[in-house]
């Protein structure tokens, strides 16, 4: 039996799981070892870790909790249930492990653009957060990908880095009058034609050749494709979603469903590694303050 489990060992996992190690609870910590930023090079806008590898940050985060009560699991949770007061998780080996409270961290995975050849640009030229690359790629000539009106916003928030932007629809034709007035005004270049490739060098976009036969050169790429759940277990246990597919959570990451919180990407829209290490150990807190009032006479 254990007070937590905690399932995804990214940032807010990891946060969540130090403060409860602190707190001296029994927790487990799941990683399946799949993370939404395996394409980045490096961790960007995380106060002391600026320019971290990710995975030298999760070691490092693993490290940490080697003097806490924390016991890191390498496994998947795969089904999760609650019976009476209890959680009950099974993992891909079958085996069932009950809980009082339960986290997921389990975050989003991105849908990359499918563009030929692309994917050797995937975290270096080629990214989905301008807060997280932009500055590395600023002053150069910039894409904003996303089909019909879905990276205009993006587009827009784009010229922060860089004068030079243009935005791709990929063939598609749904820009409104309004949208090409209000890009115009912005200075925002607007390209419908189809893409046919992406070329450049050592991971580094140089070009956009077209299905009509032009070329746009641009050195780096964001898009704006949308992400879905890495994780089926919040549907599982029936949580309200939000319109834009993250669960829905309260003041301190807790649910609808009594004892189960949710931290990081997988419940937010504002999906940065320091926020989401905030959520974690903001959910944290609450758990424990939970588990306090339960075991008090």
């Amino acid at each position: 039996m254990y007070d937590v489990l905690i399932v995804g060992g990214g940032p807010a996992g990891l946060s969540a799981a130090m403060l409860l190690g602190r707190c001296m609870r029994k927790v487990a910590l799941f990683d399946s070892g799949e993370y939404r930023n395996s394409y980045s090079h490096a961790m960007n806008g995380f106060i002391t870790r600026d320019g971290t590898p990710p995975q030298e940050f999760l070691r490092l985060g693993r490290e940490d909790l080697e003097k806490y009560e924390v016991e890191f699991k390498h496994k998947r949770i795969v089904k999760l249930a609650k019976e009476g007061e209890l959680f009950r998780a099974c993992d891909e080996e079958d085996q069932v492990y009950l809980s009082r409270k339960v986290l997921l961290a389990t975050g989003l995975k991105d849908r990359w653009p499918q563009l030929p050849g692309a994917e050797p640009f995937y975290g270096t030229s080629i990214h989905h957060c301008p807060y997280c690359d932009g500055f590395e790629s600023r002053n150069k000539p910039l894409a904003a990908y996303g089909k019909n009106r879905d990276a205009i916003g993006l587009s827009l928030s784009l010229k922060t880095w860089s004068s030079d932007v243009m935005l791709f629809t990929d063939g598609t034709h749904r820009l409104t009058r309004e949208d090409r007035e209000l890009l115009g005004r912005n200075k925002v270049q607007i390209n419908t034609a189809a893409i046919e490739r992406l070329e450049g060098e050592e991971g580094h976009l140089q070009r956009i050749v077209l299905r009509n036969g032009h070329v746009e050169h641009r050195q780096a790429l964001f898009f704006s494709t949308g992400s879905d759940q890495h994780s089926d277990l919040a549907r599982q246990l029936q949580c309200d979603f939000t319109s834009k597919g993250v669960v829905r959570t309260y003041k301190h990451q807790q649910t609808n469903v009594p004892g189960l919180y949710v931290a990081g990407d997988a419940a937010r829209d504002m999906q940065l590694v320091i926020v989401a290490a905030a959520e974690g150990t903001k959910a944290a807190v609450a758990i424990n303050m939970e588990l306090q009032k339960e075991f008090r006479l």
